[in-house]
């Protein structure tokens, strides 16, 4: 017996009732499973060896931007050539060198270093951009030097070269990661020497 069209009117909506209301008792997606889903202890240390330091022997560093999609970058620097770049930095915020600070400065920054801590310093962050070099090269522009800014961490920078360090990280945008590489980065057997390694629950490594 065919149906009146209110009939099935009424049995297409009863339908349809049904098909939403099992959506509804569905489990929603976590807003952030990735994150929920990263254990704690995964969190990465850089190990930076100091040659010329009576006090330790080496630092340990993390970085800033730890949350996923930062778009910054972990770059393994030479340090006189980031230092270098960094006293080009025109905006009053240079240090003088560590041979100047007052005592307190530097046993603070000795202590805050302190590989014995619980808490992990964080590297330096830096931004670079290049400008036009001195002399006549520089003037045609032909020439270009770089120039590094610190964002943070320029005090433990400066302490750690006079301490010895011959690299260590720094993070930088995305978008001057390359730049920085290319003017200040590392030698190829540099990452032999700082390693990356994990830190565990316990706060060792």
């Amino acid at each position: 017996m065919l149906l009146t069209q209110s009939a099935r009117s009424f049995s297409a909506l009863l339908t349809r009732w049904r098909f939403f209301a099992s959506l509804s008792s569905l489990p929603l997606p976590l807003s952030n499973s990735s994150s929920t889903a990263a254990p704690a202890c995964a969190e990465t240390v850089w190990i930076v060896p100091l040659q010329e330091h009576s006090w330790y022997d080496h630092v340990r560093l993390k970085r800033v931007f730890v949350t996923d999609g930062t778009r910054h970058q972990v770059v393994l620097v030479d340090v006189r050539k980031l230092l270098v770049c960094a006293d080009r930095d025109n905006t009053d915020y240079v240090l003088k060198p560590v041979a100047e600070w007052h005592s307190g400065k530097v046993r603070g920054i000795r202590e805050f270093l302190d590989p014995d801590n619980t808490r992990v310093p964080q590297m330096p962050y830096v931004t670079i951009s290049t400008r036009r070099a001195p002399g006549l090269l520089g003037w045609v522009g032909l020439e270009r030097e770089g120039v590094v800014a610190f964002r943070n961490g320029q005090h433990r920078a400066r302490y750690l070269a006079e301490a010895g360090a011959r690299w260590f990280p720094v993070e930088v945008h995305e978008r001057e990661a390359l730049l920085l590489r290319e003017l200040c980065g590392a030698a190829d057997d540099a990452r032999t020497v700082v390693r990356a390694t994990s830190l565990n629950s316990g706060g060792g490594v």
